[in-house]
């Protein structure tokens, strides 16, 4: 079902004289908008045979951004009228000082169509939602008798924004999201273990309540538990390390993506800094931001300042050739956007952030790279880590694993970590597969406390002399 478009023009302020606050606020200033947003959630959990929560939450507001150098001036409201934008306007103006700036260029404001402008949730009925965690619920646990636990959850979201520029553009985007997940717990003597499966995209949530993807979440989470039933310790030590295709991107993305963000690139704080044009990685190592994709969790058809997203390659063969920026860190550094100015809502001010990040595929095939697999772990799913931007440095813990012998992969292991750094990996790539894929639809990315949704992906990849944490030896 389609929606009317959020026109905070039409019903709480007359742009003729928003826009002549919003130009009283950045005059004198390098850059500056207003940013509107009308959003809503909902969600629904089924736990432990019931349902246990339902949600809904509606909000609307803005933001004013005034600029000037590397200061920037912002207030915002959730009450959308003059007078509140004016009493914002007099805060963000304090950041221009005694002005002096030279406004930049607007953004092309020529967005693209890469979702359809729908409300997730609007042709499926609250019934038929919970019907369906109902049925799920009850399919899974008549698929194995060791099922005991099961729970399913599903959520959308709606974003509508509008961006006014000084110069009198305006762009607007509708931005849908939907997910659906299950989660299983099994138990065999005495022993439980969980297992998980999900995603969405920018769509509708009709597709999502299909049989055919249902099921097979729910035969894919049942799997994972199943096979850390019968897992073992992981082993410890520095060993190479197979990882599969799609999720494990996630690796990639917190371990080198930040660091390719364009503020930590300025101010020095990223582990790639000042190294624009030389190798940072092994060659045939392409790293990839693309906004652009189709339907997926992380693309945008405008970034939260109105400039188009686009593909943006950082890394090419190895050598690094871009940076993501925003408009006012790509002003500083003398370069241009990227389409990589993104904000959690209009309570925050945009940065450089990423969309959907990857590494292209190689030419290797997957099984020819596990085949020279010597002594390591095949990871192929990830739970949490950590990563120290500054260094690269990463700790990330696997969700399913196996042990790997002369090529023959083993026992599946519990309880492994990967440790090292972003840049150190990199140069350690041995072999790149020719099975990219994206993740699921899963990803959500924490900067500086605002999160945005985001992508990720990878081919099947070798990388020698990672650090596995685990309770058994090695040998």
């Amino acid at each position: 079902m389609s929606r009317p478009q959020f026109d905070p023009f039409s019903t709480d302020l007359d742009r003729d004289r928003a826009l002549r606050v919003l130009r009283g606020a950045v005059a004198g200033a390098d850059d500056g908008e207003l940013f509107l947003e009308r959003s809503q959630t909902e969600s629904l959990v089924f736990d432990d045979g019931r349902l246990r929560h339902s949600g809904f939450t509606a909000g609307r507001g803005f933001g004013l951004r005034a600029v000037r150098g590397e200061v920037t001036g912002y207030a915002h409201s959730t009450e959308i009228s003059e007078p509140a934008l004016t009493r914002a306007a007099e805060t963000a103006r304090l950041a221009v000082g005694a002005g002096g700036g030279r406004m930049a260029l607007p953004p092309a404001m020529a967005p693209v169509a890469l979702y359809p402008a729908i409300d997730p949730a609007g042709d499926v009925p609250v019934a038929r939602r919970i019907a369906l965690l109902r049925e799920i619920d009850a399919f899974a646990r008549a698929l194995d008798p060791r099922v005991v636990q099961v729970t399913v959850s599903m959520a959308t979201s709606l974003q509508e924004v509008a961006i006014l520029r000084p110069e009198g553009g305006m762009a607007t985007d509708i931005r849908p999201m939907a997910r659906l997940n299950v989660a299983v717990i099994c138990e065999n003597n005495d022993r439980r273990e969980s297992g998980s499966a999900g995603g969405g995209g920018r769509r509708g949530l009709s597709p999502l309540m299909q049989d055919d993807h249902w099921q097979g979440l729910v035969h894919e989470a049942l799997r994972i538990a199943l096979v850390n039933l019968r897992s073992v310790p992981a082993p410890a030590g520095v060993m190479d390390v197979v990882l599969g295709p799609g999720w494990p991107g996630i690796l990639l993305h917190e371990a080198v993506g930040h660091g390719l963000e364009g503020d930590f690139n300025r101010k020095k704080a990223s582990a790639f800094a000042g190294l624009m044009g030389q190798r940072v990685a092994a060659p045939g190592v392409t790293v990839v931001d693309d906004g652009t994709i189709e339907g997926r969790r992380g693309s945008i058809n405008i970034d939260d300042e109105g400039t188009p997203p686009a593909r943006n390659v950082l890394i090419d063969d190895g050598i690094l050739v871009g940076y993501m920026q925003d408009r006012q860190n790509a002003r500083l550094m003398g370069v241009e956007p990227t389409g990589n100015g993104r904000r959690e809502s209009f309570a925050h001010v945009p940065m450089p952030r990423m969309t959907n990040t990857y590494m292209p595929g190689g030419d290797a095939d997957p099984a020819a790279i596990l085949a020279d697999l010597k002594d390591g772990i095949y990871a192929v799913g990830f739970g949490g880590g950590q990563v120290d931007i500054t260094n690269g440095k990463f700790v990330f813990s696997c969700t399913e694993a196996y042990r790997v012998r002369n090529g023959v992969v083993g026992d599946p292991i519990r309880g492994a970590t990967l440790i090292g750094d972003g840049a150190t990996a990199l140069q350690q790539v041995r072999a790149v597969g020719d099975d990219m894929a994206l993740d699921p639809g899963i990803g959500n990315c924490g900067k500086q406390g605002q999160w945005v949704p985001v992508g990720v992906g990878q081919p099947t990849l070798m990388i020698g002399g990672l650090t596995v944490g685990g309770s058994a030896s090695g040998g």
